[in-house]
């Protein structure tokens, strides 16, 4: 809640004009009311009962905002933090938000929230990001194959571990440079905010001694439920997997493979990286996985409507779609446009902020499909002009995405499968025709997918006719439209709006200091406790002791039987 000065107070509250206010902070204030000789005796009087009103009552009910420090994650990831900032900005909190200076969309200057830039690079810049992303992508044009996929697999983890290590000297850099740790062991931050994909603000958190909360969705080694809530592998798919809660023997088999893989891949590409930092800066006993477990709160991106029914824990706030809002009028011009498909409707084609172009014979290929429809379609695209291009498509740089998922002329999104467009679809009840590329975009489609919300196409594959009649397929077939109006329906169908949720678990964590009553204790556990290994043990031990005991005892009775049947022969 946003502290009201006095002023403020007895403006609101009193029936007398005030003229005069010399407010000195937001916490003291004189009023001087106005000198008039038409006032009578009996308004000044009123008005001395409500100023000592107005005291009382800022004395016993005003709540002063909080501080928060704020460990983001560039790209995308940025773009829904920011909504989170900018809600605690407006309810009156105190945000300071932890960057470096190749930041790619977090700016230094922000009317939300001040900066605090860390003279050093993450590496995670547009041009670094644009480099890769081709490299990913042109591993998976070699084709479908096992080695393909070892490929691509080894190229994500070895540039992970790059991240990971400029992590580390950006960690070192914080620790080693007074004039920035000690203004944060100063500010007296009620809690950090930060995304879990880099680690930084949750050692930062446990150095600080300070309440953690994470907006997340991806944690530094795998999808967040798999560090926090028992994960049965017979029915929760492993993130690549692409299998659904649905699985057969040998899908089950695989997701177990894929784990074991996943694990080997964390010991060797993500844990030694961490393992001496931590244990110089916050003691020999620390343990990387357990600094996560033991976060206060996690604000999970997903909801059961997208996500697939799986265990959870207490301190895990769903807000699936928070970043989600009613849609605004659009631009002029490109209201203009989307008016001028009359009953025909329009597309909305993106491949999010990671991936501005495809290479020229996609490109080619998806412009000329386009070209064949009697839609419109916007195409928010930045590579070369392609050459098949038709007068039904406009390329764009930027588009209000939200906006025009909200358009009531809007009949499908093309997408690649990011989180947040999947959830904005969602909300507003649009079908996606998916092009998965890269990451968990192929898992997020699934989801959609299985709920017969949309239909997914291999791009790397794909040619002209394959895209045109997977677009026309979801036109034509008013199944998907209705499914995902229906995955609409329930997802709306909340007490509360997501974001407001999220927000009043955060402030819950302010005002508690931390919510350890929420918190598993498993993560104290070794692995072996964790998993009843030791109890079964010691249970297989009393077995075999009592087993070999009765095995004695039978033996001694047998032998003392045989002995007497020989004396009385």
């Amino acid at each position: 809640m946003r502290a009201m000065s006095l002023c403020q107070l007895c403006t609101a509250l009193s029936p007398v004009h005030l003229r005069t206010c010399n407010c000195k902070s937001k916490v003291l204030c004189k009023v001087k009311p106005e000198k008039t000789k038409t006032f009578s005796s009996l308004r000044v009087k009123m008005h001395l009962t409500w100023i000592w009103i107005c005291l009382c009552w800022l004395c016993s009910a005003v709540v002063y905002g909080g501080k928060v420090l704020v460990f983001p994650v560039d790209g995308s990831h940025w773009v829904n933090m920011k909504v989170i900032i900018e809600e605690l900005h407006s309810r009156g909190h105190q945000v300071s938000v932890v960057r470096q200076t190749d930041s790619w969309y977090i700016k230094e200057t922000s009317p939300f929230y001040s900066s605090i830039t860390i003279d050093g690079k993450s590496g995670f810049d547009e041009d670094f990001i644009s480099s890769f992303v081709a490299q990913l992508l042109e591993i998976q044009r070699e084709g479908k194959s096992a080695w393909m996929r070892f490929k691509l697999e080894m190229e994500q983890a070895q540039k992970a571990s790059e991240f990971h290590v400029k992590s580390c000297k950006i960690l070192e850099k914080i620790f080693e440079t007074k004039e920035l740790i000690q203004p944060m062991q100063e500010a007296k931050y009620d809690l950090v905010l930060t995304d879990p994909v880099i680690p930084v603000g949750i050692i930062i958190a446990h150095y600080l001694k300070l309440p953690l909360v994470f907006n997340v969705r991806w944690t530094s080694h795998g999808e967040g439920h798999f560090s926090i809530a028992p994960s049965p592998l017979s029915y929760v798919p492993v993130t690549g997997t692409e299998l659904t809660d649905k699985m057969t023997f040998f899908e089950r088999v695989f997701n177990v493979v894929v784990f074991a893989f996943n694990k080997y891949q964390i010991a060797v590409n993500i844990l030694p990286h961490y393992t001496s930092l931590t244990k110089k800066y916050l003691g020999e006993n620390t343990d990387y996985i357990s600094m996560f477990q033991a976060a206060d709160l996690w604000l999970m991106r997903v909801d059961f409507v997208f996500e697939f029914p799986r265990p959870t824990m207490p301190n895990v706030v769903y807000m699936g779609g928070f970043q989600c809002k009613p849609a605004k009028p659009l631009p002029q011009h490109l209201e203009e446009f989307v008016q001028s498909s009359g009953d025909h409707g329009f597309i909305i084609m993106s491949l999010g902020t990671l991936i501005g172009e495809l290479p020229c014979d996609l490109a080619d290929g998806i412009a000329a499909a386009f070209a064949k429809l009697p839609q419109k379609v916007i195409w928010r695209y930045k590579g070369s002009r392609p050459t098949t291009l038709g007068n039904n498509t406009l390329l764009v740089d930027w588009m209000p995405q939200n906006d025009l998922l909200g358009h009531p002329k809007i009949k499908l999104f093309v997408a690649h499968g990011g989180t947040n467009g999947v959830q904005e679809a969602m909300y507003h009840g649009v079908p996606i025709l998916g092009l998965p590329l890269i990451f968990d975009q192929r898992d997020n489609l699934l989801r959609i997918e299985a709920r017969g919300a949309g239909k997914n196409l291999d791009i790397f594959s794909m040619n002209e006719d394959i895209f045109f009649q997977g677009i026309h397929e979801i036109l034509s077939e008013p199944s998907y439209r209705m499914n995902m109006q229906r995955l609409s329906r329930l997802h709306r169908d909340q007490p509360l709006k997501p974001l407001d949720n999220a927000l009043f678990w955060i402030e819950f964590v302010m005002r508690h200091k931390g919510a350890a009553h929420l918190r598993t204790e498993s993560y104290r556990l070794p692995w072996y406790s964790y998993h009843s290994v030791d109890v079964m043990l010691f249970l297989a031990g009393i077995i075999l002791v009592i087993l070999g005991t009765s095995t004695f005892m039978i033996k001694c009775l047998c032998s003392l039987c045989l002995r007497k049947k020989t004396k009385r022969d």
